[in-house]
């Protein structure tokens, strides 16, 4: 073997030497109190680590375990802990003088819990020792060691947990494998921020941009500017909405934030697909589009939803309104108008809002015009408003046929398409359901209804009705004729002759949207229900109490005719 070998695997051999004792000559848990502490006071918070070992080929110091305290008014527990702690170290300086010089830090499966109390305030609020702030009125100590500029070159967080929730509440969301990476860290300037995360129930959480500089009163109000993107979030699982009373849906977002001075400024498109806004409701068939511009104060925790704009197909509405973020909802006070938006391209989200076209019938024309108000926490959200339907046709659907269950409207022709001239009412949807009031229907074949009623969250109907018909039909209708000429006798004012317009019959609709049933409401018929559209109804109730006690029998006699039932 040559001079020249030998003297080469001498050096590899004390190299490997050195690389097995060094670690061990380093006294590198002298450094643990250091390092507790100087982190402790940059954080503002106890910390602690466990046993530490110097890796001489990674150039890092590794705690086994990481525990970083929560602030005392929110939690006795860690707000951090970690299975292991990597820290990046300058060699030499180590070895020789035993500076600690840090150039990274990894941090190992943190699990970090995030509470937010009663009035808005985030338990990571304090962290940086804003919590613990001095008063600018006393007087400074003798020997003060503030954390100062801390700064990182690189920052990691692998593989970690997030927990959210509430100090009032016991609930929590969990999202899972949290990936953060951040560089040139820094709490006086600047520096960027990668952010990735599972979402509870499925779906994907990322942020890209620049955090920085820290604020030195809030670290919440921290400046910011970046994208935000989310996809496929579940809205029941990240308890945005009640899963309990069925509600659900999902949401993509990619969104803009730019923060200063504690007010952000968020601009983006939100999508809202297989939708479910009330219980009983199922899955909407299109999704819905939001272009949303809002401002929103971090102090206050409000915002201010600026002109926007909600979409469904091609269908358009604006909105605007202002909302709160407090507790362990947001509450909103939101208005939406919108004018001609083509009902064809809406009727595909209605299962949203346990509405069913009926069974074999599709709306094929029509526009829709609305102006609605959203109100109260989005968990239960109630809408209430003014919804109309105009120049629409129901294609498949039969109303006389239908109707042909209340005797007095049997064979009633209103053709296989039914044509809607006009559909309003006044709506209250809430997640336990939905109610219609003064509901006007203009038929064109048939005459007009009148009513209302609701439809629960089993989807089932319950509405109390009245159909006027026009002179034509009233006058073919002899059942009805027959009713109104026998309360014209009982009451001594003549027959339907001497009355203007049609005549009007209360019935009733229950059964779903999907399969409605029309059924006869004698109870509305004897207590007076049956009236001209002209008017008539006050000369016969008149005539009917002056008549004395016959009218009433007779009356009755007639109702029961008007049904189809054998007079007594």
């Amino acid at each position: 073997m040559s001079r020249k070998v030998r003297i080469v695997l001498i050096v590899i051999a004390v190299v490997i030497v050195l690389l097995v004792i060094l670690p061990y000559l380093v006294p590198v848990n002298q450094f643990r109190p250091t390092i507790e502490e100087k982190v402790g006071v940059a954080l503002g918070r106890k910390v602690e680590l466990g046993n530490l070992s110097f890796s001489l080929i990674g150039g890092s110091l590794s705690a086994e375990n990481l525990s970083i305290g929560d602030d005392p008014k929110f939690s006795p527990t860690p707000f951090l802990t970690a299975k292991s702690l990597k820290v990046g170290v300058e060699i030499m300086p180590l070895i020789f003088s035993k500076s600690l010089n840090v150039t990274g830090v990894t941090i190992v499966e943190p699990k970090v819990t995030l509470l937010r109390n009663a009035v808005g305030k985030w338990n990571y609020s304090s962290l940086g020792g804003a919590a613990s702030a001095p008063d600018p009125k006393a007087a400074p100590a003798k020997s003060a060691a503030p954390g100062g500029d801390v700064a990182i070159k690189q920052l990691d967080l692998k593989d970690g947990v997030i927990i959210l929730g509430n100090t009032n509440s016991q609930k929590r969301s969990t999202y899972d494998h949290v990936d953060v990476s951040a560089s040139n860290v820094s709490s006086a300037s600047k520096f960027p921020v990668k952010i990735s995360a599972d979402l509870p129930g499925g779906g994907k959480f990322k942020f890209d941009g620049t955090a920085g500089p820290l604020d030195a009163t809030d670290t919440a109000l921290t400046p910011l500017d970046a994208k935000l993107n989310i996809s496929s979030m579940n809205l029941a699982t990240s308890g945005v909405l009640d899963p309990s009373a069925g509600l659900g849906g999902s949401l993509d977002l990619d969104a803009t934030i730019g923060s200063q001075s504690g007010v952000a400024q968020i601009k983006g498109t939100a999508k809202l697909s297989k939708a479910m806004l009330v219980a009983g409701g199922s899955p909407a068939g299109v999704p819905l589009t939001v272009d949303f511009d809002t401002k929103y104060d971090l102090g206050k925790n409000t915002g201010v939803l600026n002109p926007s704009t909600v979409k469904i197909g091609s269908a358009a509405a604006h909105l605007s309104g202002t909302y709160a973020t407090a507790g362990e909802s947001t509450t909103v006070n939101i208005k939406v108008t919108g004018q001609n938006m083509p009902a064809q391209d809406l009727v595909a989200f209605l299962p949203a809002l346990g509405i069913h076209m009926p069974n074999g019938a599709s709306l094929t024309a029509g526009t829709i015009n609305t102006n609605l108000a959203l109100a109260g926490p989005t968990n239960r959200l109630v809408t209430t408003g003014d919804v109309g339907l105009f120049s629409a046709t129901l294609a498949g659907f039969d109303l006389g046929s239908k109707m042909s269950g209340v005797g007095s409207l049997a064979g009633l022709k209103s053709g296989k398409d039914l044509q809607i001239e006009k559909f309003t009412t006044n709506l209250r949807v809430a997640p336990e359901g939905l109610k219609a009031d003064d509901v006007i229907a203009v038929l064109p074949a048939v005459g007009s209804l009148a009513g209302g009623g609701t439809i629960d969250s089993k989807n089932d109907l319950d509405f109390k009705m009245a159909a006027t018909l026009t002179s034509g039909i009233g006058a073919v209708a002899s059942p009805v004729s027959g009713v109104a000429n026998g309360l014209g006798s009982a009451t001594g004012k003549g027959s339907n002759s001497a009355c203007k317009g049609g005549t009007t019959i209360p019935f009733m609709i229950k059964g779903t949207t999907a399969d409605p049933k029309f059924v006869p409401d004698a109870g509305g018929l004897a207590a007076g229900m049956v009236k001209s559209q002209a008017g008539c109804a006050g000369g016969l109730v008149t005539g009917a109490v002056g008549a004395g006690a016959q009218a009433p029998a007779n009356a009755v006699k007639s109702v029961g005719g008007l049904f189809g039932k054998k007079k007594p």
